[in-house]
Formats: structure tokens, C-alpha cells, sequence
């Protein structure tokens, strides 16, 4: 009895303690998803435990939806800051059991209930796990299981697809009154022109990685305490940081030495930068077969990412350049200087020094791949906005 009555006063202190917290606006929400139903658990462990180096302050909520494989159940955490080395001593202040964390109406279900719990000025949204661009690349996945683009879940077979992201997106700025103020995917090949231009129209701020991440993902000591560091802190100067301080804890940091890339993006510049590129695109249909041959086996040698067709953009317009074909020098200009008015932030580690911030879908050589692919990306917002489809159907054409 005595023990039972220790246990109850434990929850009802934890539980008050939260619902203080809950119930004062900050001026920041951290909502990280973060699944670890698939081959990243080990990590998931590790990753709590950068964060609570720093915890929630008075300006920022830091609150965790953990999913455990190897638990076969998920929790929801406020994050404070700790000490103790071995353990997550956060307080738990929901249990929800087995949730399928692929599914995007579990995320939804994540967001409603922070800004409901945390309300703050701002929202940042963490997307924790594998990542595969806008379309499958899972040479990471459980046999049998082939994931679509996001937050892949071994146990359902489900994952979360770029469409549905940016749905989710769209669901969470409904909530919010307001756009979110910033979003970032700690998962590989996230860093596309396809993944951003579907939230473009309920997010402010993205973070991606164009290459695929090493297992330990973001530094999340690192990103807090440089986030605490800055008074009042805009979305664009939190993507700053996680920028920089990614690169650096691969540069012999916290995270050791490994290949990365990281990147920030203002999805407000996306419209113009959009319109450029459909002007690119638009110039390469007008090109004869011989030219668009040589754009073929240029484009062979671009900066891939992962999956041989995710092709940095830039890169690949400087590929465009030093072919002197047909194609007015303003139409390069226009697409150079509306990227680097969108791309806010990029680092890489000097494996990548052709990563200039933004990939895009160039299936040069897997034309199979590119017909089995071209019914869904015809319904991308991405192709929807440039009409890239087009291009690359000309481009990839045999015909004179």
C-alpha cells in the first residue's frame, strides 16, 4: 500500500508538472516524430538522449511521439533536460501502446494533440526515420516490405508517402491559425524540388538532406543549445543552425567522420524559382535530338544522391552550361539566382563539394523507371508547377 501510494503521488507530481507546462504559451514547439518501428531503433535511444543535454526551456517546448520496435510500443515525452548517462529520465505523459507510425493520420494525430497541449507562437515539425525521396529507394527495409518516401513502419508495412506529408502539412497550418514555421525530415534523400513543393503552400521553412544520413541523424545538443542561444529565434535562423551544426558533428564532432549534406529552404521563393525552372524545361523540348542526346550523357555525370536518378539541380544546369547548346544564357541566370534565393542554408562534407542544396527526378538512365514513375509524378505539385514531365519525356526520347 505504502509503495502504491509513492507510485501515485509520482504521477500526480509528473502530471501537474505538465499540465503547467501545457497550459503557458511559449514561444516554441518542437514536435518531433520519431519512429523507430523499423531497422533505426537502436538509434531512437540515443538520439532522446542528445536532447535531453538540453531539454525544453522557457522558450521552447521539446516533445517527443517515441515508437520503439523492440518495445512493440510508443510514448509521448516532454523532454527535460538530464544527466544521467544511462538512462531517459523525460516524464511519460501519454502511453499509447502500438500505433502504426507509417500511417500519416498517426502523425496528424501527433500534431493535433502538441499544439492542443503546447501551445506556442511557433511550431517546428521533426519527421524521424528512413527517407526515399518522392519514390522508393529502400535497400535499407525489411525483406518483403517496400516503403514509399517517409516514416517507414516495419510493423504495419505502411509509410508515409510525399503526398500524404504534405497533406499532413496542410492539416497542421489548419491548426495552427498560420503557416509551419518551419518542417524538417531527419531522414535520408529528403531534399528534393518534389518533397518541397508539396508543402509549399502550409510550410515556411524546410530542412532536408539531398544524400542519405548516417544513422545518428540531426545533433540534437548541438541544435538546441545553439537554438537557446539566439533571443526570440526566427525559423530561418533555427534552420541555420541545424544546418551548420549537422555538418559540423560529421566533421569529427559529436557524431564522428561521415559523408553528409543538409540543407534549408524558403518555400516562399519556391513560386519563382518554379517558374524558372519550367522555363528551362520548356526550352529543352525546343532542342533537336542530336542536343538532347548530349544532354542525355551529360547529365550521366551530375551529382546523384542515393538513387541514381535524384540529381542535384544546380549541378546539373552547370552540366547544361559547359554544353553550349541553343538555350539563352538568361534561361541558366533566372534558375541560378531563384535557387539561391530559396535555398536559405546548404553544408556538405567534402565528399559532395557538386551538392549545391536541391535534387531533382532525372531518370536518364532507367527509362523503365521512368514509365513505371510518370503517372504518379504527373500528379506531384513539383510537375504540376514546371510541367518537368514534358521535359523529361522529350528529353529522354530517341527521335531527331
Amino acid at each position: 500500500m505504502r509503495k502504491l501510494l509513492i507510485v501515485l503521488i509520482g504521477f500526480l507530481v509528473v502530471s501537474v508538472f505538465t499540465s503547467v507546462e501545457a497550459a503557458t504559451p511559449k514561444k516554441w514547439t518542437f514536435l518531433i516524430y520519431l519512429n523507430g518501428n523499423n531497422s533505426l531503433d537502436e538509434f531512437t535511444t540515443d538520439n532522446i538522449k542528445s536532447m535531453e543535454q538540453v531539454g525544453s526551456n522557457d522558450e521552447v517546448n521539446v516533445i517527443v511521439q517515441w515508437a520503439s520496435l523492440a518495445k512493440r510500443k510508443t510514448v509521448r515525452l516532454f523532454i527535460k533536460k538530464s544527466t544521467n548517462p544511462n538512462k531517459i529520465t523525460s516524464p511519460v505523459i501519454e502511453r499509447l501502446g502500438l500505433v502504426d507510425m507509417g500511417k500519416y493520420t498517426t502523425l496528424e494525430d501527433f500534431i493535433k494533440w502538441g499544439v492542443e497541449h503546447y501551445p506556442a507562437e511557433h511550431y517546428f515539425i521533426d519527421v524521424w526515420n528512413h527517407g526515399g525521396g518522392w519514390h522508393v529507394a529502400a535497400r535499407n527495409a525489411s525483406p518483403g516490405f517496400h516503403p514509399m518516401d517517409i516514416s517507414w513502419d516495419d510493423l504495419s508495412g505502411n509509410s508515409i508517402t510525399t503526398e500524404q506529408l504534405g497533406q499532413s502539412m496542410g492539416y497542421a497550418a489548419r491548426l495552427m491559425g498560420h503557416k509551419v514555421d518551419l518542417y524538417g525530415s531527419d531522414a535520408c534523400l529528403m531534399g528534393m524540388a518534389e518533397v518541397a513543393n508539396e508543402m509549399s503552400d502550409s510550410v515556411s521553412y524546410y530542412v532536408g538532406s539531398q544524400e542519405l544520413e548516417p544513422g545518428a541523424g540531426w545533433p540534437y545538443a548541438e541544435l538546441l543549445t545553439g537554438w537557446e542561444a539566439i533571443p526570440n529565434a526566427r525559423a530561418d535562423q533555427v534552420a541555420k543552425v541545424l544546418v551548420d551544426e549537422y555538418i559540423k558533428s560529421y566533421e569529427g564532432g559529436s557524431n564522428g567522420t561521415d559523408d553528409a549534406t543538409l540543407s534549408a529552404y524558403d518555400l516562399d521563393k519556391l513560386a519563382a524559382f518554379n517558374h524558372a525552372f519550367a522555363e528551362l524545361g520548356a526550352t529543352i523540348q525546343q532542342l533537336n535530338g542530336t542536343d538532347r542526346a548530349r544532354i542525355r550523357e551529360a547529365a550521366k555525370h551530375v551529382q546523384s544522391f542515393g538513387s541514381p536518378d535524384y540529381a542535384d539541380m544546380l549541378d546539373f544546369v552547370d552540366k547544361l552550361k559547359a554544353l553550349h547548346l541553343p538555350i539563352p544564357a538568361d534561361s541558366f541566370a533566372h534558375v541560378e539566382a531563384t535557387a539561391n534565393q530559396l535555398i536559405i542554408a546548404n553544408a556538405d562534407t567534402p565528399n559532395y563539394k557538386h551538392a549545391t542544396g536541391l535534387s531533382i527526378w532525372l531518370p536518364v538512365d532507367d527509362y523503365d523507371g521512368f514509365i513505371s514513375r510518370s503517372a504518379r509524378y504527373r500528379n506531384l505539385q513539383f510537375n504540376v508547377n514546371t510541367h518537368w514531365l514534358d521535359a523529361l519525356n522529350t528529353l529522354l526520347s530517341q527521335d531527331a
